[in-house]
């Protein structure tokens, strides 16, 4: 079943793949019911009080000066995001086809990073059904990746033919310059939950108010780390598809975790002071992550 998703990261520059990799899921993981939120919350935030005042000062690579923001020096990487909306009578077997052509696709083209995809947990205005989160080293190997022949064959015969419709959004962030963070490898990354947070901010707002809230947000997630394992954030480059200025990608622990954050007053102030009177439309999806293997070499 794909009902959970399939996550998988990669060292660079990607090699050919064996055929022969071993998949494993794991058993449904366990959660605590949302009422038992609150105890947690506290808990939560006096061990991040502790990680905050305990950080180290971070080197950005890319400029040579330092920063209080951070803990290590940074990099930068480019997110991709494709949502799908598929039909109403797709077949489970049409189902793991698709995302099975999807996730295989990194292994016929350099620069993927990493990789996530799966089935979206809850309902959305849009109807969109499916999630496929990508990392790249660079927007060229991005470029590179729109017109590989596999992967618009892969888009031609296993995906359109079941689906209706689908958005991409790329944008650019930074990441701690360490092999964990970069190819979301290690053991935090193996399962969890992934949250998509897409936003179209009125032009008006451009500038000071949209960095402020960006900014804001930013310092928002970094102070949550026992829930979340890695957040990005970045303004929307793709020109095709324009609906959206800015996307967002946390990895969060569990299901509890992301639970915690978004019920958290905290979030919910953030929103309202800095994000609720800037933005058009905004449209936040999640789906969980199951391992499915080791590395491919």
């Amino acid at each position: 079943m794909w009902n959970q998703a399939l996550t998988l990261s990669l060292h660079f520059p990607i090699h050919h793949a064996h055929t022969h990799s071993h998949y494993h899921r794991q058993n449904p993981r366990l959660y605590s019911s949302p009422s038992s939120n609150a105890s947690r919350f506290k808990r939560v935030m006096s061990m991040d009080s502790w990680r905050r005042r305990n950080r180290r000062t971070v080197f950005t690579a890319s400029t040579g000066e330092t920063s209080s923001i951070g803990i290590e020096k940074t990099r930068k990487v480019v997110e991709h995001i494709c949502l799908l909306k598929a039909k109403k009578e797709l077949l489970e077997e049409e189902e793991n086809e698709m995302l099975d052509y999807l996730f295989t696709s990194q292994y016929h083209m350099r620069g993927i990073l990493a990789i996530s995809l799966g089935r979206i947990s809850d309902e959305n205005v849009e109807n969109f059904t499916h999630a496929v989160y990508m990392r790249f080293q660079s927007k060229k190997n991005l470029s590179k990746f729109y017109e590989n022949p596999f992967y618009l064959g892969v888009l031609k015969e296993h995906v359109m033919p079941y689906c209706h419709g689908l958005i991409n959004v790329d944008y650019e962030s930074e990441v701690e310059d360490d092999i964990l963070p970069i190819f979301r490898k290690g053991e935090e990354f193996n399962y969890g939950v992934e949250f998509v947070l897409l936003i179209a901010f009125v032009e008006s707002a451009f500038g000071g108010p949209v960095e402020d809230a960006l900014a804001s947000f930013k310092e928002l997630t970094e102070g949550f780390l026992s829930l979340i394992v890695q957040s990005t954030q970045g303004a929307n480059f793709n020109v095709s598809s324009e609906e959206y200025t800015h996307g967002l990608v946390i990895r969060f622990r569990s299901l509890e975790a992301f639970e915690i954050f978004m019920s958290s007053s905290e979030y919910k102030d953030i929103w309202r002071s800095k994000f609720q009177q800037i933005i058009r439309k905004t449209l936040h999806i999640h789906f969980s992550v199951d391992p499915v293997g080791n590395e491919i070499m």
